[in-house]
């Protein structure tokens, strides 16, 4: 076979004499192997781990780009298995890719097609029944495809960065809701808000968070502001 750098740390494995696709995964066995070995630099004993995604030609694709494409995607998903491990890439791996990605460009349009919208959970004190307080949670109706979980979307808006604009019409949204509740006569009440890592992250969170209860006119203290324990423990 040969053997390229691709980028960073990436490397391909070009195997062009195999019989059968599981030959594919001796090679890469006997790779992981080698890696497991400490390296010596300078008398000193280096580390490594590796993972090795498998495509094979031409069910995972016809030409170069295709298959480092799928080969890739393979050793991303091995990645995420764990350390020194191996994958084949598989067509369900291509379907779900595809899906994500028009997931993703329709996510794009659809704070702007008004498709995205609020409902709010109540929060009750058990012991009087009384609402103390409600959380706002973002669902997502699609034109086509109908409601959409947001455990399929959430995720691809944090990655691609989508969260943070979509995050702060959240925020803008509730307190608005909050002052209307308000101003229709219900007592004040606590609106909880979660913040995604990345909004978490943004230096002009504070700004974003004044902003909207200035264009809201909410008291400050009716709106909590919720992170995971993820973006605790970071």
């Amino acid at each position: 076979g040969s053997l390229a750098r691709i980028g960073g740390d990436h490397f391909a494995v070009l195997l062009e004499h195999i019989k059968q696709p599981r030959d594919a995964a001796k090679v890469a066995r006997r790779i992981l192997d080698s890696m497991s070995h400490p390296f010596v630099v300078a008398d000193n004993e280096i580390l490594l781990t590796a993972n090795v995604g498998i495509a094979v030609f031409p069910g995972d694709g016809e030409d170069a780009d295709r298959l480092l494409l799928n080969a890739h995607r393979a050793m991303e998903d091995a990645r995420r298995r764990g350390e020194s491990t191996f994958g084949y890439y598989t067509a369900s791996e291509n379907a779900e890719s595809l899906k994500e990605l028009s997931i993703e460009s329709s996510l794009r349009k659809a704070l702007d097609a008004g498709e995205l919208f609020l409902v709010y959970q109540p929060q009750v004190d058990t012991r009087s029944g009384r609402i103390l307080g409600v959380e706002a949670l973002l669902r997502w109706e699609h034109s086509e495809w109908g409601v959409i979980p947001p455990v399929q979307f959430i995720p691809i808006a944090e990655q691609t960065g989508l969260i943070v604009p979509i995050g702060e019409w959240v925020l803008s949204v509730a307190c608005l809701q909050n002052k209307i509740w308000q101003k229709a006569g219900l007592p004040p009440m606590r609106m909880a808000v979660n913040l995604s890592a990345r909004q978490f992250r943004q230096k002009n969170l504070v700004e974003v968070v004044r902003r909207a209860l200035a264009h809201a006119s909410l008291d400050p203290s009716l709106l909590e502001l919720e992170i995971t324990e993820g973006t605790a423990m970071d």
